[in-house]
């Protein structure tokens, strides 16, 4: 039997355009190897950068290309946040808990209902102490809870960022992966520009390209460029150059929104009937961007599906559903219009709270 387990956001082997990125490396190195075999500028792969720059609004000087967007976390943390006060959602992304509190961040978690942070213990927070190094927030589908912020709370919360002067990181891995309903504003898009943003390639793509990116003032991203050029003195290149070449021919937005995504948003609907009859209710239980839970105060206990190998269908569908990234809600196919590339891949065990 087959285990489909919905800890973690791995993409499925399958979903992973092998034959097209072996392609687009091969022309990257044809046509710029000289460059991307060498040492190169920290701050990423100019042309890259560009197109990220052009998703997002901005000028490349605000884009800031990682080797995986947590490691881009660690470089801000290091500046910004070494024995200072975090703001966080309550529970949280295990990862930058650790690096936080590594570095003796004082790390304060903030309430979260059914909908997500509640806008006014963020503001309670920011008038209460010292005034914090940064926020962070996962606003669409958010690990571990799997939650959607609504448009209100987001433009509310924005408002307090702005209002107190505090940066808003905003950390969205998930925003593409969604296999119904409508797309919602980034916080980045929200704030005219105004907080930080950041995502990757690992769930759009491919994880083991390590492309991660942040939108950042460009003050902040000259200072991170400094920590990145003394950590490994170059990135590398050859898989941003590679990830380039897939977005230049045009395949990110089919391959991260379409084709493949519309036989597995089926095989998830009959998925999500089976977890729901297995805990006594219905499909509507399982309430989108609310993560795979009841609408009671208790928690979804963690599921796991076992499918047989002689099915075909089944095994594809289950694979596709760990492509998909696990317990979160994932919702809709439909492309954006810009910006909100979706990104790295990020789902703990379990809950971790501050």
């Amino acid at each position: 039997m087959a285990t489909i387990s919905f800890a973690r956001g791995v993409p499925a082997p399958e979903c992973l355009p092998v034959d097209e990125l072996a392609d687009c490396a091969r022309v990257a190195l044809e046509r710029d190897g000289k460059t991307i075999l060498s040492y190169g500028a920290s701050s990423g792969y100019g042309p890259l950068r560009e197109w990220l720059a052009a998703r997002h609004d901005v000028e490349p000087g605000r884009i800031f290309i990682t080797n995986g967007s947590l490691q881009g976390f660690v470089f801000l943390a290091q500046r910004l946040a070494v024995g200072k006060r975090v703001l966080v959602e309550r529970p949280t992304y295990d990862r930058p808990l650790k690096i936080l509190r590594e570095i003796g961040a004082d790390v304060v978690g903030l309430h979260c209902d059914d909908q997500g942070l509640d806008p006014d213990a963020l503001e309670e927070a920011l008038k209460a102490g010292e005034k914090p190094a940064f926020v962070y927030l996962i606003p669409t589908f958010q690990n571990p809870s799997g939650r959607t912020l609504s448009e209100e709370r987001r433009t509310r919360i924005v408002e307090l960022a702005l209002e107190h002067d505090v940066l808003l990181l905003e950390d969205d891995p998930y925003s593409l992966v969604r296999f119904e309903g409508e797309p919602l504003p980034s916080l980045f898009e929200l704030s005219g520009g105004e907080t930080a943003y950041s995502s990757s390639f690992s769930k759009t793509i491919a994880p083991g390209l390590r492309v991660g990116w942040f939108v950042l003032p460009e003050p902040l991203e000259r200072e991170l460029e400094l920590a990145a050029n003394g950590t490994y003195i170059g990135p590398v290149l050859l898989g941003q150059a590679a990830a380039y070449e897939f977005v230049s021919r045009g395949l990110f937005e089919p391959h991260a929104s379409g084709r493949r995504l519309l036989p597995l948003g089926r095989a998830r609907g009959r998925r999500r009937d089976r977890v729901a009859r297995s805990r006594g209710g219905s499909r509507s239980d399982l309430r989108e961007g609310n993560g795979l839970r009841r609408r009671t105060r208790h928690a979804a206990p963690r599921v796991q599906l076992r499918l047989g190998r002689r099915d075909r269908r089944r095994r594809l569908a289950a694979s596709g559903g760990a492509c998909c990234a696990g317990i979160a809600a994932r919702a809709g196919f439909r492309p954006r219009s810009r910006s909100r590339a979706g990104a790295g891949s990020r789902r703990s065990s379990r809950p971790v709270s501050s």
